[in-house]
């Protein structure tokens, strides 16, 4: 079949050895040369530069190689649609997510798609919002979730949901116990700060700047989690999504302060490269989950 033969040479181009690829198909490394062979055979040109160490694309491979990615990616769109027709939807899902959506809102929605789909295999990477905007254009997941925004002209950019900040502290901090806050009371604080290159590290800083408040001293960790941890355990103050600290604010263990004016929301999205294949299981998550955000 002409897609094994694609599906073998991709593999090799890609893996540049042959026992690799072998090992990656399940072949033997003669079934993979005699895939590769048929091929310049039926092609009439040299596919493959073959030496000890490494293989490397001809430039009839080269050609070959760039259409057979999208022949292969055209027929596992089809077959997944063929699956849908017997209401069957199959095939690979990697998603990328910065801390906020993947640790708090992701999961729920995953798990829901997962229980209805459970022949799709589910993959998260969780970065802030720069890495996942790298991976995305590098190629490395179908779909990203990020914070804040993004203006990358190589990205197709959906608006997913609207995200809330606010002020926390722990239950024991000096100011828990005010109704309202001000920016004079915000003066000289300390604050626990997410690393550069987060979404909530970009709106933390321009609520700094905006409100020309001088800090103490900072404290920064990589993770919301990390976070949020620091500021339950009374290390200062910080703007997080409502998000994460719900059960917090629930159990009495952290506080909002309210400032007079409600704070600017942020937004969620989606963002896809825009030469993207879009195959059955990311499209049917997509339709998912933003049919059920409008419900």
């Amino acid at each position: 079949m002409i897609v094994d033969a694609l599906r073998v040479f991709v593999t090799v181009a890609e893996q540049r050895h042959f026992s690799r690829a072998g090992e990656l198909l399940n072949l033997s490394q003669p079934g993979v040369s005699l895939h590769i062979r048929n091929l310049e055979n039926e092609l009439g040109s040299k596919l493959l530069h073959r030496s000890p160490k490494a293989v490397r694309l001809t430039e009839a491979g080269s050609v070959l190689y760039k259409h057979a990615k999208q022949i292969l990616a055209h027929y596992e769109e089809a077959a997944q649609e063929i699956r849908l027709l017997r209401d069957e939807v199959t095939g690979s899902l990697i998603l990328g997510a910065s801390f906020t959506i993947g640790e708090y809102l992701l999961p729920g929605r995953l798990a829901d798609f997962a229980r209805q789909y459970p022949q799709v295999n589910l993959q998260v990477t969780i970065g802030n919002t720069e890495e996942i905007i790298a991976a995305v254009k590098g190629n490395q997941l179908d779909i990203g979730f990020i914070e804040g925004e993004t203006s990358d002209m190589e990205l197709d950019i959906i608006p997913y949901m609207k995200d809330e900040m606010i002020i926390t502290a722990a239950a024991g901090h000096p100011l828990a116990g005010a109704l309202i806050v001000d920016n004079q009371m915000l003066q000289n604080q300390i604050w626990v700060l997410r690393e550069t290159g987060s979404g909530t590290r970009a709106y933390s800083d321009h609520f700094l700047q905006e409100g020309q408040l001088t800090v103490k001293r900072s404290y920064v960790f990589n993770s919301s989690q990390g976070v949020k941890e620091a500021v339950a355990a009374g290390l200062g103050l910080s703007l997080l999504s409502r998000w994460i600290v719900r059960k917090e604010l629930a159990s009495g263990e952290m506080v909002e302060l309210r400032t007079r004016q409600k704070l600017p929301e942020r937004d969620f999205l989606i963002i896809r490269r825009k030469e993207h294949q879009t195959a059955m299981a990311i499209r049917v998550f997509l339709e998912k989950l933003l049919t059920a955000e409008k419900a």
